[in-house]
């Protein structure tokens, strides 16, 4: 599923891309603050199944906005978030999907897209697919792969972050402990997060992923989808993709947005 979502207030549209992602982690979801920029991602994208419009957007409104959407996308459900009632005519004479009032919850954002106007047939993503803009998530045919331990997704995270560049225990467990000295604490820890990786891999049918010899890890990338490649790529989708965040619950991430914010400029 594609879907695109804009608010002009940063703090409304962080919350309204949580909720979203919540009840749908495995969709390409787009976010904007400004309505210019989302034209032109409307008009250069080869499909769009639902728009989450804030109605008050500075320059135009939203319901501005889903008249010129609809244009492009006739069959786009169109989902007015807002924290006035007055547009709600409007809203409904677009024969819009849905109208949610802020604050929103996840509840709301789930229900609408639960019971789209224009219901969307679904196909899972094929492989090994890693969202890296934003929160870090990873999935197996469109399943969340699902860690016994935190800092096993870390782990592979940071491998993912590598490009397929090898990593050394030492620096693993640098980063994963914070620049702490490799011990053998830590390297007894790493082997066990290890041994995690490579079980969650094996079910999920792609232990060929990760490879590793004595002393050093590493991924292979031509088994993965990734936006952050696709970013490396120069491919339109990974370009547009970018938020201005990156592997946000990792610290070490903050060098890596650092240097896209900067290329992004």
């Amino acid at each position: 599923m594609k879907i695109i979502a804009i608010d002009d207030e940063k703090m409304m549209l962080d919350e309204l891309t949580d909720a979203i992602r919540k009840a749908r982690p495995d969709a390409q979801l787009d976010a904007f603050q400004f309505p210019s920029k989302m034209m032109e991602f409307v008009k250069q994208t080869d499909a769009l199944d639902a728009a989450f419009l804030d109605v008050q957007l500075g320059s135009i409104t939203g319901i501005e906005a889903a008249k010129s959407i609809k244009k492009i996308f006739p069959k786009v459900n169109i989902i007015f978030v807002t924290g006035y009632d007055q547009y709600m005519k409007d809203a409904f004479e677009l024969r819009s999907s849905g109208y949610v009032t802020k604050p929103i919850t996840d509840e709301a954002i789930k229900r609408e897209l639960d019971n789209l106007r224009n219901p969307v047939i679904e196909q899972k993503p094929q492989g090994l697919n890693a969202c890296c803009f934003g929160t870090f998530e990873i999935t197996m045919d469109g399943v969340p792969l699902k860690f016994d331990r935190a800092k096993t997704k870390e782990m592979l995270a940071y491998l993912i972050d590598r490009h397929g560049a090898s990593a050394s225990s030492g620096e693993l467990c640098a980063v994963l402990w914070e620049n702490a000295d490799a011990n053998k604490g830590t390297n007894h820890y790493l082997q066990i997060i290890k041994k995690d990786l490579i079980d969650t891999l094996k079910k999920a049918g792609c232990e060929n992923f990760f490879c590793f010899s004595r002393n050093e890890y590493r991924i292979d990338p031509a088994m993965l989808h990734c936006d952050f490649y696709d970013y490396l790529d120069n491919k339109p989708e990974g370009i547009w993709r970018y938020n201005g965040e990156y592997m946000n619950q990792y610290s070490w991430g903050e060098n890596k947005n650092s240097w896209l914010l900067y290329h992004k400029a």
